[in-house]
């Protein structure tokens, strides 16, 4: 695979497109986390702002998996994914120039809808490889391309700092964010020119029915129902967020939240009008043609806490570093980014392990329970233990994390081609339903505090309020 790659030919020269496409969308959606305490200080906002900017990140990016996995169904990888990447520039260059907390809070919810970019190649790689070689295919495209969260916290920073020949201060991070824009929307335009759907020969394969996923039987129907309510309780959630912050008033609330009823009941119709007839048992499919909504389940909770968790893992982890060892900002962004660097290994290798193991179900199974225990590794990391060892359990963790997201879509091309963007979609979509329920949990935690033994004195550092106080 690795020398297919490096020839750039064929279905290989695909997957560069892809995975680098992918890439850049995650440099752009994560482009805030690494400047997240220099913007708080910057435009002075307080800590429960800042983490709220992080959370509207994610916002949208939960319809827009869904939207973007019914429109890669019915125009095709090419197109959506090259309009995706022409589109993430704007946010991007919206965030640089913004200077109040509610521009902020705006074009971080329109950045969300970039984070559905990751569905198109899902779908764009399943075309152009066997089914054997369709877990490593998608392991690397989602591993090589979720390097960009890494590429964010690791190189925007020093970006921004070698830009401060030009902008003196604080607003060299306005530079490196709006340069993130500039270069997708270039790849926008080589991905549209480079790209093609499927293999010469290959028909494109399309619903029989656009509005709504389909499915082939009763039971998976409602289970489709069911499935949709965590989506747009996730988005609720956030909106109650943002009314603590005050950046919604209690009326717009509970507009929002009337809203979400009134589209969960739009989809609802629509998904019923594309299955009309299965519903009311005036078809079957036959049994080769059929597949379960419980297997997708499956697959949705298992991304939402492996890519779920990720999610919110990289938003709050560059802070997290240079608070308990007290690091410099530049510093803080590398030694966080420790943990999505891992995506280069453990997420191929998730998909590698399912197709040479045989039994994809038990890689995923294995692969979410060291999620589990990593999770509980990592949350020993404390002021007092060596930095190179927190970084070890960091990188420890994100094995599993990334190997569970790569053991997750090795599955996903393999349950109904013909509509797996839609699939790919709703199961991504619970990807950044879990980030919501880990981001909102930690918006809520209190303001850091640490408690240091130095000498004979104890030191009480409440960092948010900048002030110390002494106990020798």
């Amino acid at each position: 695979m690795l020398r297919g790659l490096l020839s750039f030919r064929g279905p290989y020269r695909i997957l560069n497109f892809a995975w680098f496409a992918f890439f850049l969308t995650f440099v752009v959606w994560f482009n805030y986390a690494p400047f997240s305490t220099v913007i708080r200080e910057d435009l002075h906002l307080t800590v429960a702002q800042a983490r709220t900017i992080s959370l509207c990140n994610l916002a949208l990016t939960i319809p827009a998996r869904i939207i973007i996995g019914m429109l890669l169904d019915r125009f095709g990888p090419r197109i959506t994914y090259s309009a995706l990447l022409v589109y993430a520039a704007l946010p991007c260059w919206a965030f640089a120039a913004a200077q109040t907390f509610d521009q902020l809070v705006l074009s971080r919810l329109a950045m969300g809808i970039v984070g559905a970019g990751f569905v198109v190649g899902i779908r764009l790689v399943g075309e152009w490889f066997a089914d054997k070689q369709i877990g490593l295919a998608q392991g690397i495209y989602g591993g090589w391309g979720n390097f960009g969260s890494f590429a964010a916290e690791a190189f925007l920073p020093a970006i921004a700092f070698g830009s401060a020949f030009l902008y003196a201060g604080h607003e060299n991070w306005r530079f490196a964010i709006a340069l993130s824009g500039c270069i997708s929307l270039v790849f926008g335009v080589l991905f549209y020119k480079n790209v093609q759907d499927t293999p010469p020969g290959k028909e494109y394969q399309r619903p029989t029915r656009d509005g709504g996923m389909e499915i082939t039987s009763r039971k998976s129907f409602w289970a489709l129902i069911l499935t949709n309510v965590p989506l747009f309780g996730a988005m609720a959630l956030i909106a109650w967020r943002l009314k603590l912050v005050k950046f919604l008033t209690p009326a717009a609330m509970y507009g929002v939240w009337v809203f979400l009823a009134a589209l969960f009941v739009l989809q609802t119709y629509q998904a019923f009008k594309v299955n009309r007839e299965v519903v009311l048992g005036e078809k079957t499919y036959p049994s080769l043609d059929r597949y379960q909504m419980g297997q997708v389940f499956v697959l949705e909770l298992a991304y939402a806490v492996s890519f779920g968790s990720e999610l919110a893992v990289v938003s709050m982890l560059p802070e997290f570093f240079e608070h308990t060892f007290n690091l410099s900002h530049q510093l803080a962004g590398p030694v966080a980014a420790s943990y999505p660097l891992m995506n280069l290994i453990s997420r191929p290798a998730g998909g590698l392990i399912s197709d040479k193991v045989g039994s994809r179900k038990w890689t995923l199974t294995f692969m979410i329970g060291g999620v589990g225990v990593g999770y509980m590794v990592m949350s020993q990391i404390h002021f007092g233990l060596p930095l190179p060892i927190a970084i070890l359990l960091t990188m420890g963790c994100a094995f599993f994390v990334f190997g569970g997201a790569g053991a997750t879509f090795g599955i996903v091309p393999l349950i109904k081609r013909r509509v797996t963007g839609q699939i790919a979609g709703n199961i991504g979509a619970y990807g950044s339903v879990g980030s919501v329920l880990y981001a909102t949990t930690y918006s809520l935690l209190p303001q850091t505090v640490e408690v240091r033994l130095s000498f004979k004195c104890w030191e009480w550092r409440e960092l948010s309020l900048h002030s110390s106080v002494h106990f020798c």
